[in-house]
This record gives structure tokens, sequence and C-alpha cells, in this order.
């Protein structure tokens, strides 16, 4: 029987240098835009005047909603929320890393549906469209601009929860690498490992196809060899690029693939202990990617041939899949990303309540590989304490 796939992004995506400063003749997209309003962190005051400069000259008004916080919580959403629910948007203009467009797609449909939140949690529970969105990335790390996903954390379950609807794709994306120039070496090293698990886990996918394949190996390419650039020399403008847009191609490769083990295994990580997505990636990542090795050899091998990091073509499949993995590891020890959860205040007594909310993120363990037991999820975890 043929496999019909599925794939889906924003409508317009603009890319390059400086394309910020040109945002209102981009507003071609929309009808009748009177009001918007700008979602974002406290940092960005030189590009918010960017966008009142430019957008009052076509004389739309902007309002500004500050202060999200890191990885949302459920209640945060709802303050954020409370805040503006009362006032007519013709746009929303999410800026920032992908908190803030998280948090923005999800206001987006709040403003325009009577459905509580929680309702919402889960794959295509939201009735109506949201507002027309904006969606202008910081960081290059979650893709979420071009994706239909938004992650809450609810900390009474002590797990981050993915809403999935096509409502959440961005009428608009501007992509300005310009705008990731001041992210700091941390910041780049957690988001730049996180949009190559985004890529590598779409390309090893039960989902993958050749569209996503595509955009997953492109992703992977240009990570591979920018990430340590960017890290080390912030104003390497050519490493930006390549991350912001390796960034946004791995957003389109999940958005058809899905990714699989290692981000189920780190949505709990973020919930209970407060790890950050990019970090908690980077360390699953080799664990997983061993325990699924003996399915995806081959896929391995090429992914290791493609981005360049084999001497020769001669290497058989798993020399080359196992020299992949040793490369993940060394680039997360240059990164100074950690990989030991007991760094984070991890116990091994916390290692059974991690699978078990671990295992309940079927949505992306129906993707991996190779089935997880609970007891196959704590001896990854395991692994963890014992580096």
């Amino acid at each position: 029987m043929q496999t019909i796939h599925n794939f889906q992004s924003a409508h317009q995506i603009i890319y390059g240098n400086d394309s910020l400063q040109s945002i209102d003749e981009y507003f071609y997209v929309f009808d009748d835009v009177r009001r918007v309003l700008i979602v974002t962190i406290d940092r960005f005051d030189k590009e918010i005047e960017t966008i009142r400069t430019q957008l009052g000259n076509r004389n739309i008004v902007v309002d500004l909603l500050t202060g999200v916080e890191p990885e949302p919580t459920i209640s945060h959403i709802h303050d954020l929320f409370n805040q503006i629910k009362n006032k007519k948007y013709d746009v929303l203009i999410g800026m920032g890393g992908g908190s803030v467009l998280d948090a923005t797609k999800v206001l987006s449909v709040m403003l325009t549906n009577d459905t509580p939140l929680e309702d919402m949690v889960g794959t295509e529970l939201i009735p109506n469209r949201g507002v027309p969105m904006v969606l202008i990335p910081t960081t290059s790390g979650t893709g979420s601009e071009v994706t239909p996903n938004a992650i809450v954390t609810f900390p009474d379950q002590e797990l981050k929860i993915g809403i999935v609807s096509r409502y959440f794709m961005a009428d608009l994306v501007l992509l300005d690498p310009m705008l990731t120039i001041s992210v700091p070496p941390q910041v780049t090293a957690a988001t730049g490992m996180d949009a190559f698990t985004h890529s590598f886990e779409s390309y090893i996918s039960n989902k993958s196809n050749p569209i996503s394949d595509m955009f997953a190996m492109e992703s992977m390419r240009l990570i591979s060899r920018s990430i340590l650039r960017a890290y080390r020399d912030g104003s390497d403008l050519e490493a930006r690029q390549d991350m912001l847009l390796g960034s946004t191609y791995g957003g389109m490769a999940l958005t058809s693939a899905g990714t699989a083990a290692v981000h189920a295994l780190a949505y709990p990580l973020g919930g209970k202990f407060h790890i950050s997505h990019g970090e908690a990636n980077s360390m699953l990542l080799p664990h997983v990617t061993r325990f699924n090795l003996d399915q995806i050899e081959n896929k391995m091998a090429k992914i290791a041939r493609e981005i360049g990091i084999l001497e020769n073509n001669k290497t058989d499949d798993r020399e080359a899949a196992e020299l992949l993995i040793s490369n993940i590891e060394s680039w997360t020890t240059s990164l100074n990303i950690p990989q030991d959860l007991s760094k984070f205040g991890v116990k091994e007594e916390d290692v059974s309540g991690l699978a078990v909310a671990a295992a309940k993120v079927t949505r992306l363990l129906n993707n991996n590989p190779k089935v997880l037991s609970v007891e196959d999820m704590e001896d990854i975890y395991k692994k963890l304490l014992n580096s």
C-alpha cells in the first residue's frame, strides 16, 4: 500500500541579514491591520523600536507584552492571557526564543477560542483559527517558527506537554541572523544541540519521508559545521546564518516526521528538574542512539558520510555509526554541556518516576525505531548518573 506523507510549513518565510529593518514591507500577507501585539522578553528594546517605527509608518498601533518566562507553565500562560484578553489584535508578533514563540502561538488561539487551554492539550483539539501571527526567532534551536507545536510545562505533573495544531502555523516567519549575534555561548550550545537533535530524530523516525529527510540532512550538515564556531565566536555571522537556517530546517523536518525517544525522555527532566530542553536532549542523544543502533545503523552511517566526519568512504556502516556517536559526544564536551544528571539534583531514586513519566509521551515514543520498555528508559537515565 502506498504511504502518504504530510508536509506543512509557515505561509511565508523571509530570510536575510537585517530583514527586521524592513518588516513593514512583508505585511502584505495580512489584510487591514490596525493594531498588533509584540510578545517578547525584556531585552529587545532596539528591535521593538524598529518594529514600532516601521509599522507606525503604516499607521499600525503597536502594543507590547513582555516578561515571557523560559519554558512557560500553564499558569504563566494564563497570566499573560489575562493581560490581553479584553483587547482586539489583528496580528500577534512573537519575537524571541522557542518559549516566546510557543507562548505566542498559544495566546493566538486563546484569543479566538472559548475552549479552556487545558482542553487544547493534545493533537488537533483547537476548534478555531487563532489571531494571525508573525514569528521571529532570536535563537537557533527549537524551529518553533515553522512547526505546529507548542510546549507548555505542567508543574503538577512534573512534565512538559505538547499542543499540536495546524492553527499554530505562522502567517509570516522572519529569519534575521543578526538577531542571533548576541546569544550567549551556553544558550548557543544548548539550543544548537536541540536543533541538531530535532533533525537527527526526524531522520531516524518511523515517520521519516523524502521531504523531511531532505530538510533534516541539510540541517545536520549546516549545524555540524558551524555549532562550535558560533559557540566560540558569537560574532561569526556565517556560522550564525548556518545555525539559524539549520534550526528552521530542523523544524520543517520534525513537522513532517516528528521527534522520538530522546525528546520523550527529555520532557520529564525539564518538567521536574528544570533542565533546559537543549541540555536534556544533548545528554540523552548518545545513549538513546546506542539503544537504537541496531535498527538505524545504515541511516547513521549515511549521516556520518553526508556531514563529512569520515576520512574515507570505505568505513563500514557500524564503524561509521559509532564514529557519529563519538562526534556527538565530543561536541557536547567542547560545548561544556553537562553529561551527569546528578549535577541537576537527579538521584537514583528519581529514575523510576522519570521513566514512568517519559512512558506517557506516546506521541513521540511511537516514532522511535525501536520500542522502549520502562526498564529500558530507566537504564538510559542511570547511564547519565554514572557518567
